[in-house]
């Protein structure tokens, strides 16, 4: 997924962004790590949050897809049932019963 984002956002970098914390004005991160700077990368953060965004969304779709096919496994397993309930007594009988086994009431 990342090749096709990368032809869309062509090269953009934000990992030369940064503030200075020494005050002296550097005109690259490069100059400010020379130096000895402080300096607080806030271009990174953001190219790190770029890149998780990516992938959460990528693995959004791709467990939606996997839930979704689960879903029709789920619709196509499901089976006629086999018991039914009293309506005396509320317990499971077979469905091809005539008479209850728990209170022998007489099923229509």
């Amino acid at each position: 997924i990342m090749p096709p984002l990368g032809l869309l956002i062509g090269k953009v970098d934000f990992s030369n962004l940064f503030i200075d914390l020494s005050g002296k004005g550097y005109k690259s991160l490069q100059d400010a790590k020379a130096a000895g700077a402080a300096t607080i990368n806030y271009g990174a953060f953001i190219n790190v949050v770029i890149d998780f965004v990516i992938v959460a969304f990528a693995m959004f779709l791709l467990i939606k897809q996997v839930n979704k096919l689960d879903k029709k496994k789920e619709q196509v397993k499901k089976e006629e049932p086999t018991t039914k309930e009293c309506p005396f007594c509320h317990s499971q009988i077979n469905i091809k019963a005539t008479r209850c086994a728990f209170c022998t009431s007489e099923i229509k």
